[in-house]
């Protein structure tokens, strides 16, 4: 008998405590971590450059050389936006909450998630936001004192692009490179073509619709832009956005003509993905169409761009420019459609660890 074959033959016979005899190991808490854009703590001048300043110096965000972009940030930018962007948020303030619609969404989303996973009770749900607070870091550190051995984190963006996704896991990353202890992580990946997300999208649509008196010529998916030089640079953006739609589409059994794929909220001198929403609803009302509707699938809770910039806005527009009759149909928000997306992708990513 060879050396290496003793050993082993000397290790079986060994006495030591039977599979029933060993304590589990301990796994700790696992913390779900929804994260979305951001929130300004108030409308008055000071928050909204504190918000302005965080988001806008993001170089996900914004990608000029800092030698640029900066002199213009805090010499025009941060002297000028907030007051502008004050009066926008104003109109659509939560009054009773005194915070913003996303904030109010956020924290109601994990509120409902932790509800839905009650059944798990080492699961902690919590929010954050990238710009603004709570911050990723706060919240992270949070879970992690909880008990928290692993976290999924979820940013909340159904398409993926560098300047969303990609800088909530900058963020969370950087939260843990500065932790001795870290915990063990998954992040969630966009979910533009989950069906989950475009059934929800799609039943969402016919329940708005079917509450009208009157029929919709045009509908029109407006999801937030990004410069052209982004997406030529590989940013996956717009072909994302193109998928949902196109699926969407598929689902409610539209032709091109009823459901158009637009983008809004461009800032700055550079070429954005086009079509521009603004553009397109006012030449569908100079073209004679008398009845759109608008709904936003890239944001999965009604914010300033939504409520403002087009339930506000884009109906103004149509109706200055002739139309009839406009309307904005919600984001998901935390609806059972909307919940029942999220739930269904953070228990995949928990798969193994619950």
């Amino acid at each position: 008998m060879t050396t290496v074959a003793k050993a082993v033959k000397k290790t079986a016979k060994t006495k030591g405590p039977k599979p029933a005899d060993i304590p589990p190991a301990h796994a700790g808490k696992v913390g779900v971590l929804l994260v979305n854009l951001g929130t300004p703590d108030g409308t008055d001048y000071w928050p909204m450059r504190r918000y302005l300043r965080e988001f806008l110096s993001d170089r996900r965000v914004i990608e000029w050389p800092r030698a640029v972009w900066y002199p213009v940030l805090y010499g025009i930018v941060l002297s000028t936006r907030p007051k502008k962007s004050g009066a926008a948020y104003a109109k659509i303030w939560n009054r009773e909450r005194d915070e913003s619609p996303l904030r109010t969404f956020t924290r109601a989303q994990a509120e409902k998630l932790g509800a839905a996973l009650a059944e798990h009770k080492h699961i902690v749900v919590d929010w954050a936001m990238r710009y603004g607070s709570p911050s990723i870091e706060t919240v992270t550190k949070s879970l992690m004192e909880r008990g928290c051995k692993r976290i999924v984190a979820f940013p909340l963006y159904p398409q993926y692009s560098a300047s969303t996704t990609a800088t909530v896991n900058d963020k969370f990353f950087e939260a843990l490179m500065k932790m001795r202890f870290q915990p063990a992580v998954r992040t969630v990946p966009a979910y533009y073509d989950e069906p989950v997300y475009i059934d929800a999208l799609a039943r969402s649509i016919e329940r708005h619709l079917a509450s009208l008196d009157f029929e919709p010529e045009v509908v029109i998916a407006s999801y937030h832009g990004i410069p052209q030089s982004y997406a030529q640079r590989g940013d996956p953006y717009g072909r994302h956005c193109e998928e949902s739609s196109r699926l969407l589409r598929a689902r409610l059994g539209w032709d091109d003509n009823r459901l158009l794929t637009c983008f809004q909220s461009r800032f700055g001198p550079e070429e954005w993905l086009q079509p521009y929403t603004d553009k397109t609803v006012e030449r569908l009302a100079r073209e004679g169409v008398k009845s759109i509707a608008v709904f936003n699938p890239g944001f999965v809770s009604d914010c300033l761009e939504t409520l403002e910039e087009i339930a506000i806005g884009a109906g103004e527009i149509f109706h200055e420019a002739g139309g009839r009759n406009f309307t904005h149909i919600p984001c998901l928000n935390d609806s059972e459609e909307g919940m029942a997306v999220i739930e269904a992708l953070v228990r995949r990513e928990l798969s193994g660890w619950v």
